[in-house]
């Protein structure tokens, strides 16, 4: 087992790739803390994870809330002892609006959780992992930070402020032992998010949801969406001691979609 003996959280873990994530956390043997707004789908995820004969906690939290991003690196700690991996997968997109007509309390709910969570996260548990010399953040980006999309201003701007701070806290961490990489994933049409989105841009444009994802389609090398099973074996990989020697990077889950 790839995470024998480790304690993991993943946020956003209730549904799509953060459910996937921590379903294969645990299947290689990582004590998961799996956190979202909803309770509902956080227990059902910990169910999922129990009944497979895995380890896992769950906590509810909204992480725009300072307080609620400590709550949950103390839950982990309360039920597993101690926090060896962290993914910031959880995210919103805002409103489909142009920039001259963004809202500007929409665009700081989306900092508050798609930036300013992962780095409030990474304060509270860098310490342990510093005095430790070692563990492994993840955070979660997407293709949309590396391409030009419109209307999505708040979420691909906050999203690539995360691939920044990556780089960042991998270059301070990494002489203390600990790894920070990125995912930036291409559409995951199962998930949630992807599906409101497509129903959204369609409305917006005055177009069929499938004409919608048939455009996006023809950008991708491969011709299809991504799975959120193949996002989180790249996530698997990446906080794995498989990825020993990478740290700093941000890796393109996208079937072939953009090139840097």
């Amino acid at each position: 087992m790839l995470l024998k003996g480790q304690v993991a959280i993943v946020t956003g873990g209730g549904r799509g790739i953060g459910r996937a994530i921590a379903r294969r956390f645990a299947a290689e043997g990582a004590a998961v803390v799996v956190a979202a707004r909803s309770e509902h789908e956080i227990k059902q995820v910990v169910a999922e994870i129990q009944g497979a004969g895995g380890k896992a906690a769950a906590v509810q939290a909204d992480l725009s809330r300072e307080a609620d991003c400590k709550k949950i690196v103390d839950g982990a700690r309360v039920a597993f002892g101690a926090v060896h991996i962290l993914v910031n997968n959880a995210a919103i997109y805002g409103p489909i609006q142009p920039i001259e007509k963004f809202p500007l309390r929409d665009w700081d709910e989306v900092m508050a959780v798609n930036l300013r969570a992962p780095l409030v996260l990474s304060q509270l548990v860098l310490p342990e992992m510093y005095a430790r010399k070692s563990g492994s953040i993840l955070n979660i980006s997407t293709v949309g930070a590396k391409a030009a999309f419109s209307l999505s201003g708040a979420y691909t701007a906050s999203k690539a402020g995360l691939i920044g701070l990556t780089r960042t806290t991998a270059a301070e961490a990494a002489r203390q032992g600990v790894r920070v990489n990125a995912i930036c994933p291409g559409p995951v049409t199962e998930t949630k998010m992807s599906q409101d989105l497509t129903r959204e841009f369609a409305a917006h444009f005055q177009s069929g949801g499938d004409e919608v994802l048939k455009q996006m389609m023809q950008s991708i090398l491969q011709g299809r969406p991504q799975t959120a099973d193949e996002i989180a074996s790249a996530a698997l990989f990446l906080v794995s001691d498989q990825a020993s020697a990478i740290t700093g990077q941000t890796l393109n889950v996208d079937g072939g979609m953009v090139f840097y």
